[in-house]
């Protein structure tokens, strides 16, 4: 496995590695804005640790960077306990966040549930699935609408493949976060709601009222099928 450190801070970085290093993954790390976004068009990354405050660039404004040009999952890492940080660092395109200091074992559980739930969906799911407007390649984790690809994170498109394949069934906010996270979630239930905004700003038509993921209010969301 692959891991990208994007990091100034040389004690955390030698950390990290030497613990990832103990489990076999290959480590790399840079502090630049701009050699992170060639390492990572040029390398296939398992996963990212970014640190929201770097010499050279705002971390927000390179996860947004880096979604340009990749859906590799990113783990935002961040010294600022701050809501806000956290929910704009989702709105930027990160699957998930961690707040300094951090126990190691746990970032560690973080990765490996975004991983399983990426490889177990790919073993299970490598036919291309069409519904509706959508063509869904679940093996090479595509989507197409109206026959224009959209770019989704890893985990837009995990929950847009869970609701896609569960039309009309009502998933509540902890569901979701069961489902799509993997373990025991550390932050709030908005988390759900920021992917989801994120989702239908990409899927829906801005000037007409949601035509595929649909809100029961006090419930949950669903997507809603035309067949």
């Amino acid at each position: 496995m692959k891991v990208l450190i994007v990091d100034d801070e040389l004690s955390l970085i030698k950390s990290l590695k030497y613990s990832f290093e103990q489990d076999n993954y290959e480590v790399e790390s840079t502090a630049d804005c701009n050699e992170a976004i060639k390492k990572i068009t040029l390398t296939e990354y398992d996963i990212v640790i970014l640190d929201l405050i770097l010499p050279d660039t705002d971390g927000l404004e390179l996860c947004q960077k880096i979604r340009e040009v990749s859906n590799v999952p990113i783990i935002i890492l961040t010294s600022n306990n701050e809501d806000m940080n956290k929910i704009l660092g989702l709105e930027y395109g990160a699957d998930d966040y961690m707040t300094k200091p951090f126990n190691i074992l746990e970032l560690k559980a973080r990765i490996k549930a975004i991983l399983r739930r990426t490889r177990s969906m790919q073993k299970s799911n490598e036919q291309t699935l069409v519904v509706d407007d959508f063509t869904i390649n679940a093996l090479g984790r595509k989507v197409t609408l109206h026959d224009q690809e959209i770019n989704l994170t890893a985990k837009e498109f995990d929950l847009l493949l869970l609701l896609v394949t569960n039309p009309g069934k009502v998933f509540s906010r902890e569901e979701l976060l069961e489902v799509i996270w993997g373990y025991e979630y550390f932050g709030d239930l908005r988390t759900v709601d920021v992917h989801v905004r994120r989702l239908r700003e990409k899927i829906e038509d801005k000037n007409k009222a949601y035509e595929y993921i649909l809100t029961k209010w006090g419930v949950g969301y669903y997507f809603r099928s035309k067949s």
